[in-house]
């Protein structure tokens, strides 16, 4: 496995851990309560991730086979992605409010198992595209982020692991509150 994917999958599962951490410090009877009428429940915000890697999941398999299609080359550079992510500290600080695009906001209908469900098979779909470059140049595939501006794609999914942390720390917080 090429040291870039491999940085990154590590990174994934750590930020993983974490949420799943941060959903366990949730007891189960509030996991379905929002624990503000401006905040999500843990449920919405499990099914807002949820929708988001769909979403970036769909966004990387269609920029990886259009690279692929053009020849794309192979992956030459070792150094850390994660330590040129310069998005990272706006991604973690919760004091700066940053509002999803509507269609990221979850319906909030879903079951918290539900919700953790469906977050658990997008971020399996995720990991398998991300797994499926591997050894691809995908620092030289570029799309949009709508706050950040142009990513490379190994940044679309630093921003994934950072936007799962963002996350985990408003789930325990809902759990302290």
């Amino acid at each position: 496995m090429h040291p870039r994917i491999q940085e990154l999958l590590d990174y994934l599962d750590a930020q993983h851990v974490a949420l799943r951490e941060a959903v366990d410090s949730v007891p189960a009877a509030r996991r379905n309560e929002s624990p503000d009428p401006e905040q999500w429940s843990t449920a919405g915000v499990l099914e807002h991730l949820a929708i988001v890697e769909t979403n970036i999941g769909r966004l990387l398999k269609d920029r990886i086979a259009t690279a692929r299609a053009s020849g794309v080359g192979q992956e030459s550079d070792t150094s850390s992605v994660l330590a040129t992510f310069s998005p990272q500290s706006v991604i973690l600080d919760r004091a700066r409010r940053i509002t999803a695009s509507p269609g990221a906001h979850p319906k909030q209908n879903l079951s918290w198992e539900s919700a953790l469900e469906a977050f658990d098979g997008a971020r399996r779909e995720l990991r398998n595209t991300l797994i499926s470059a591997d050894g691809l140049a995908l620092g030289t595939v570029t799309h949009p982020h709508p706050v950040f501006g142009p990513l490379d794609l190994y940044h679309w999914i630093a921003f994934v692991g950072g936007h799962e942390a963002r996350h985990a720390g408003q789930i325990r917080a809902a759990g302290e509150a």
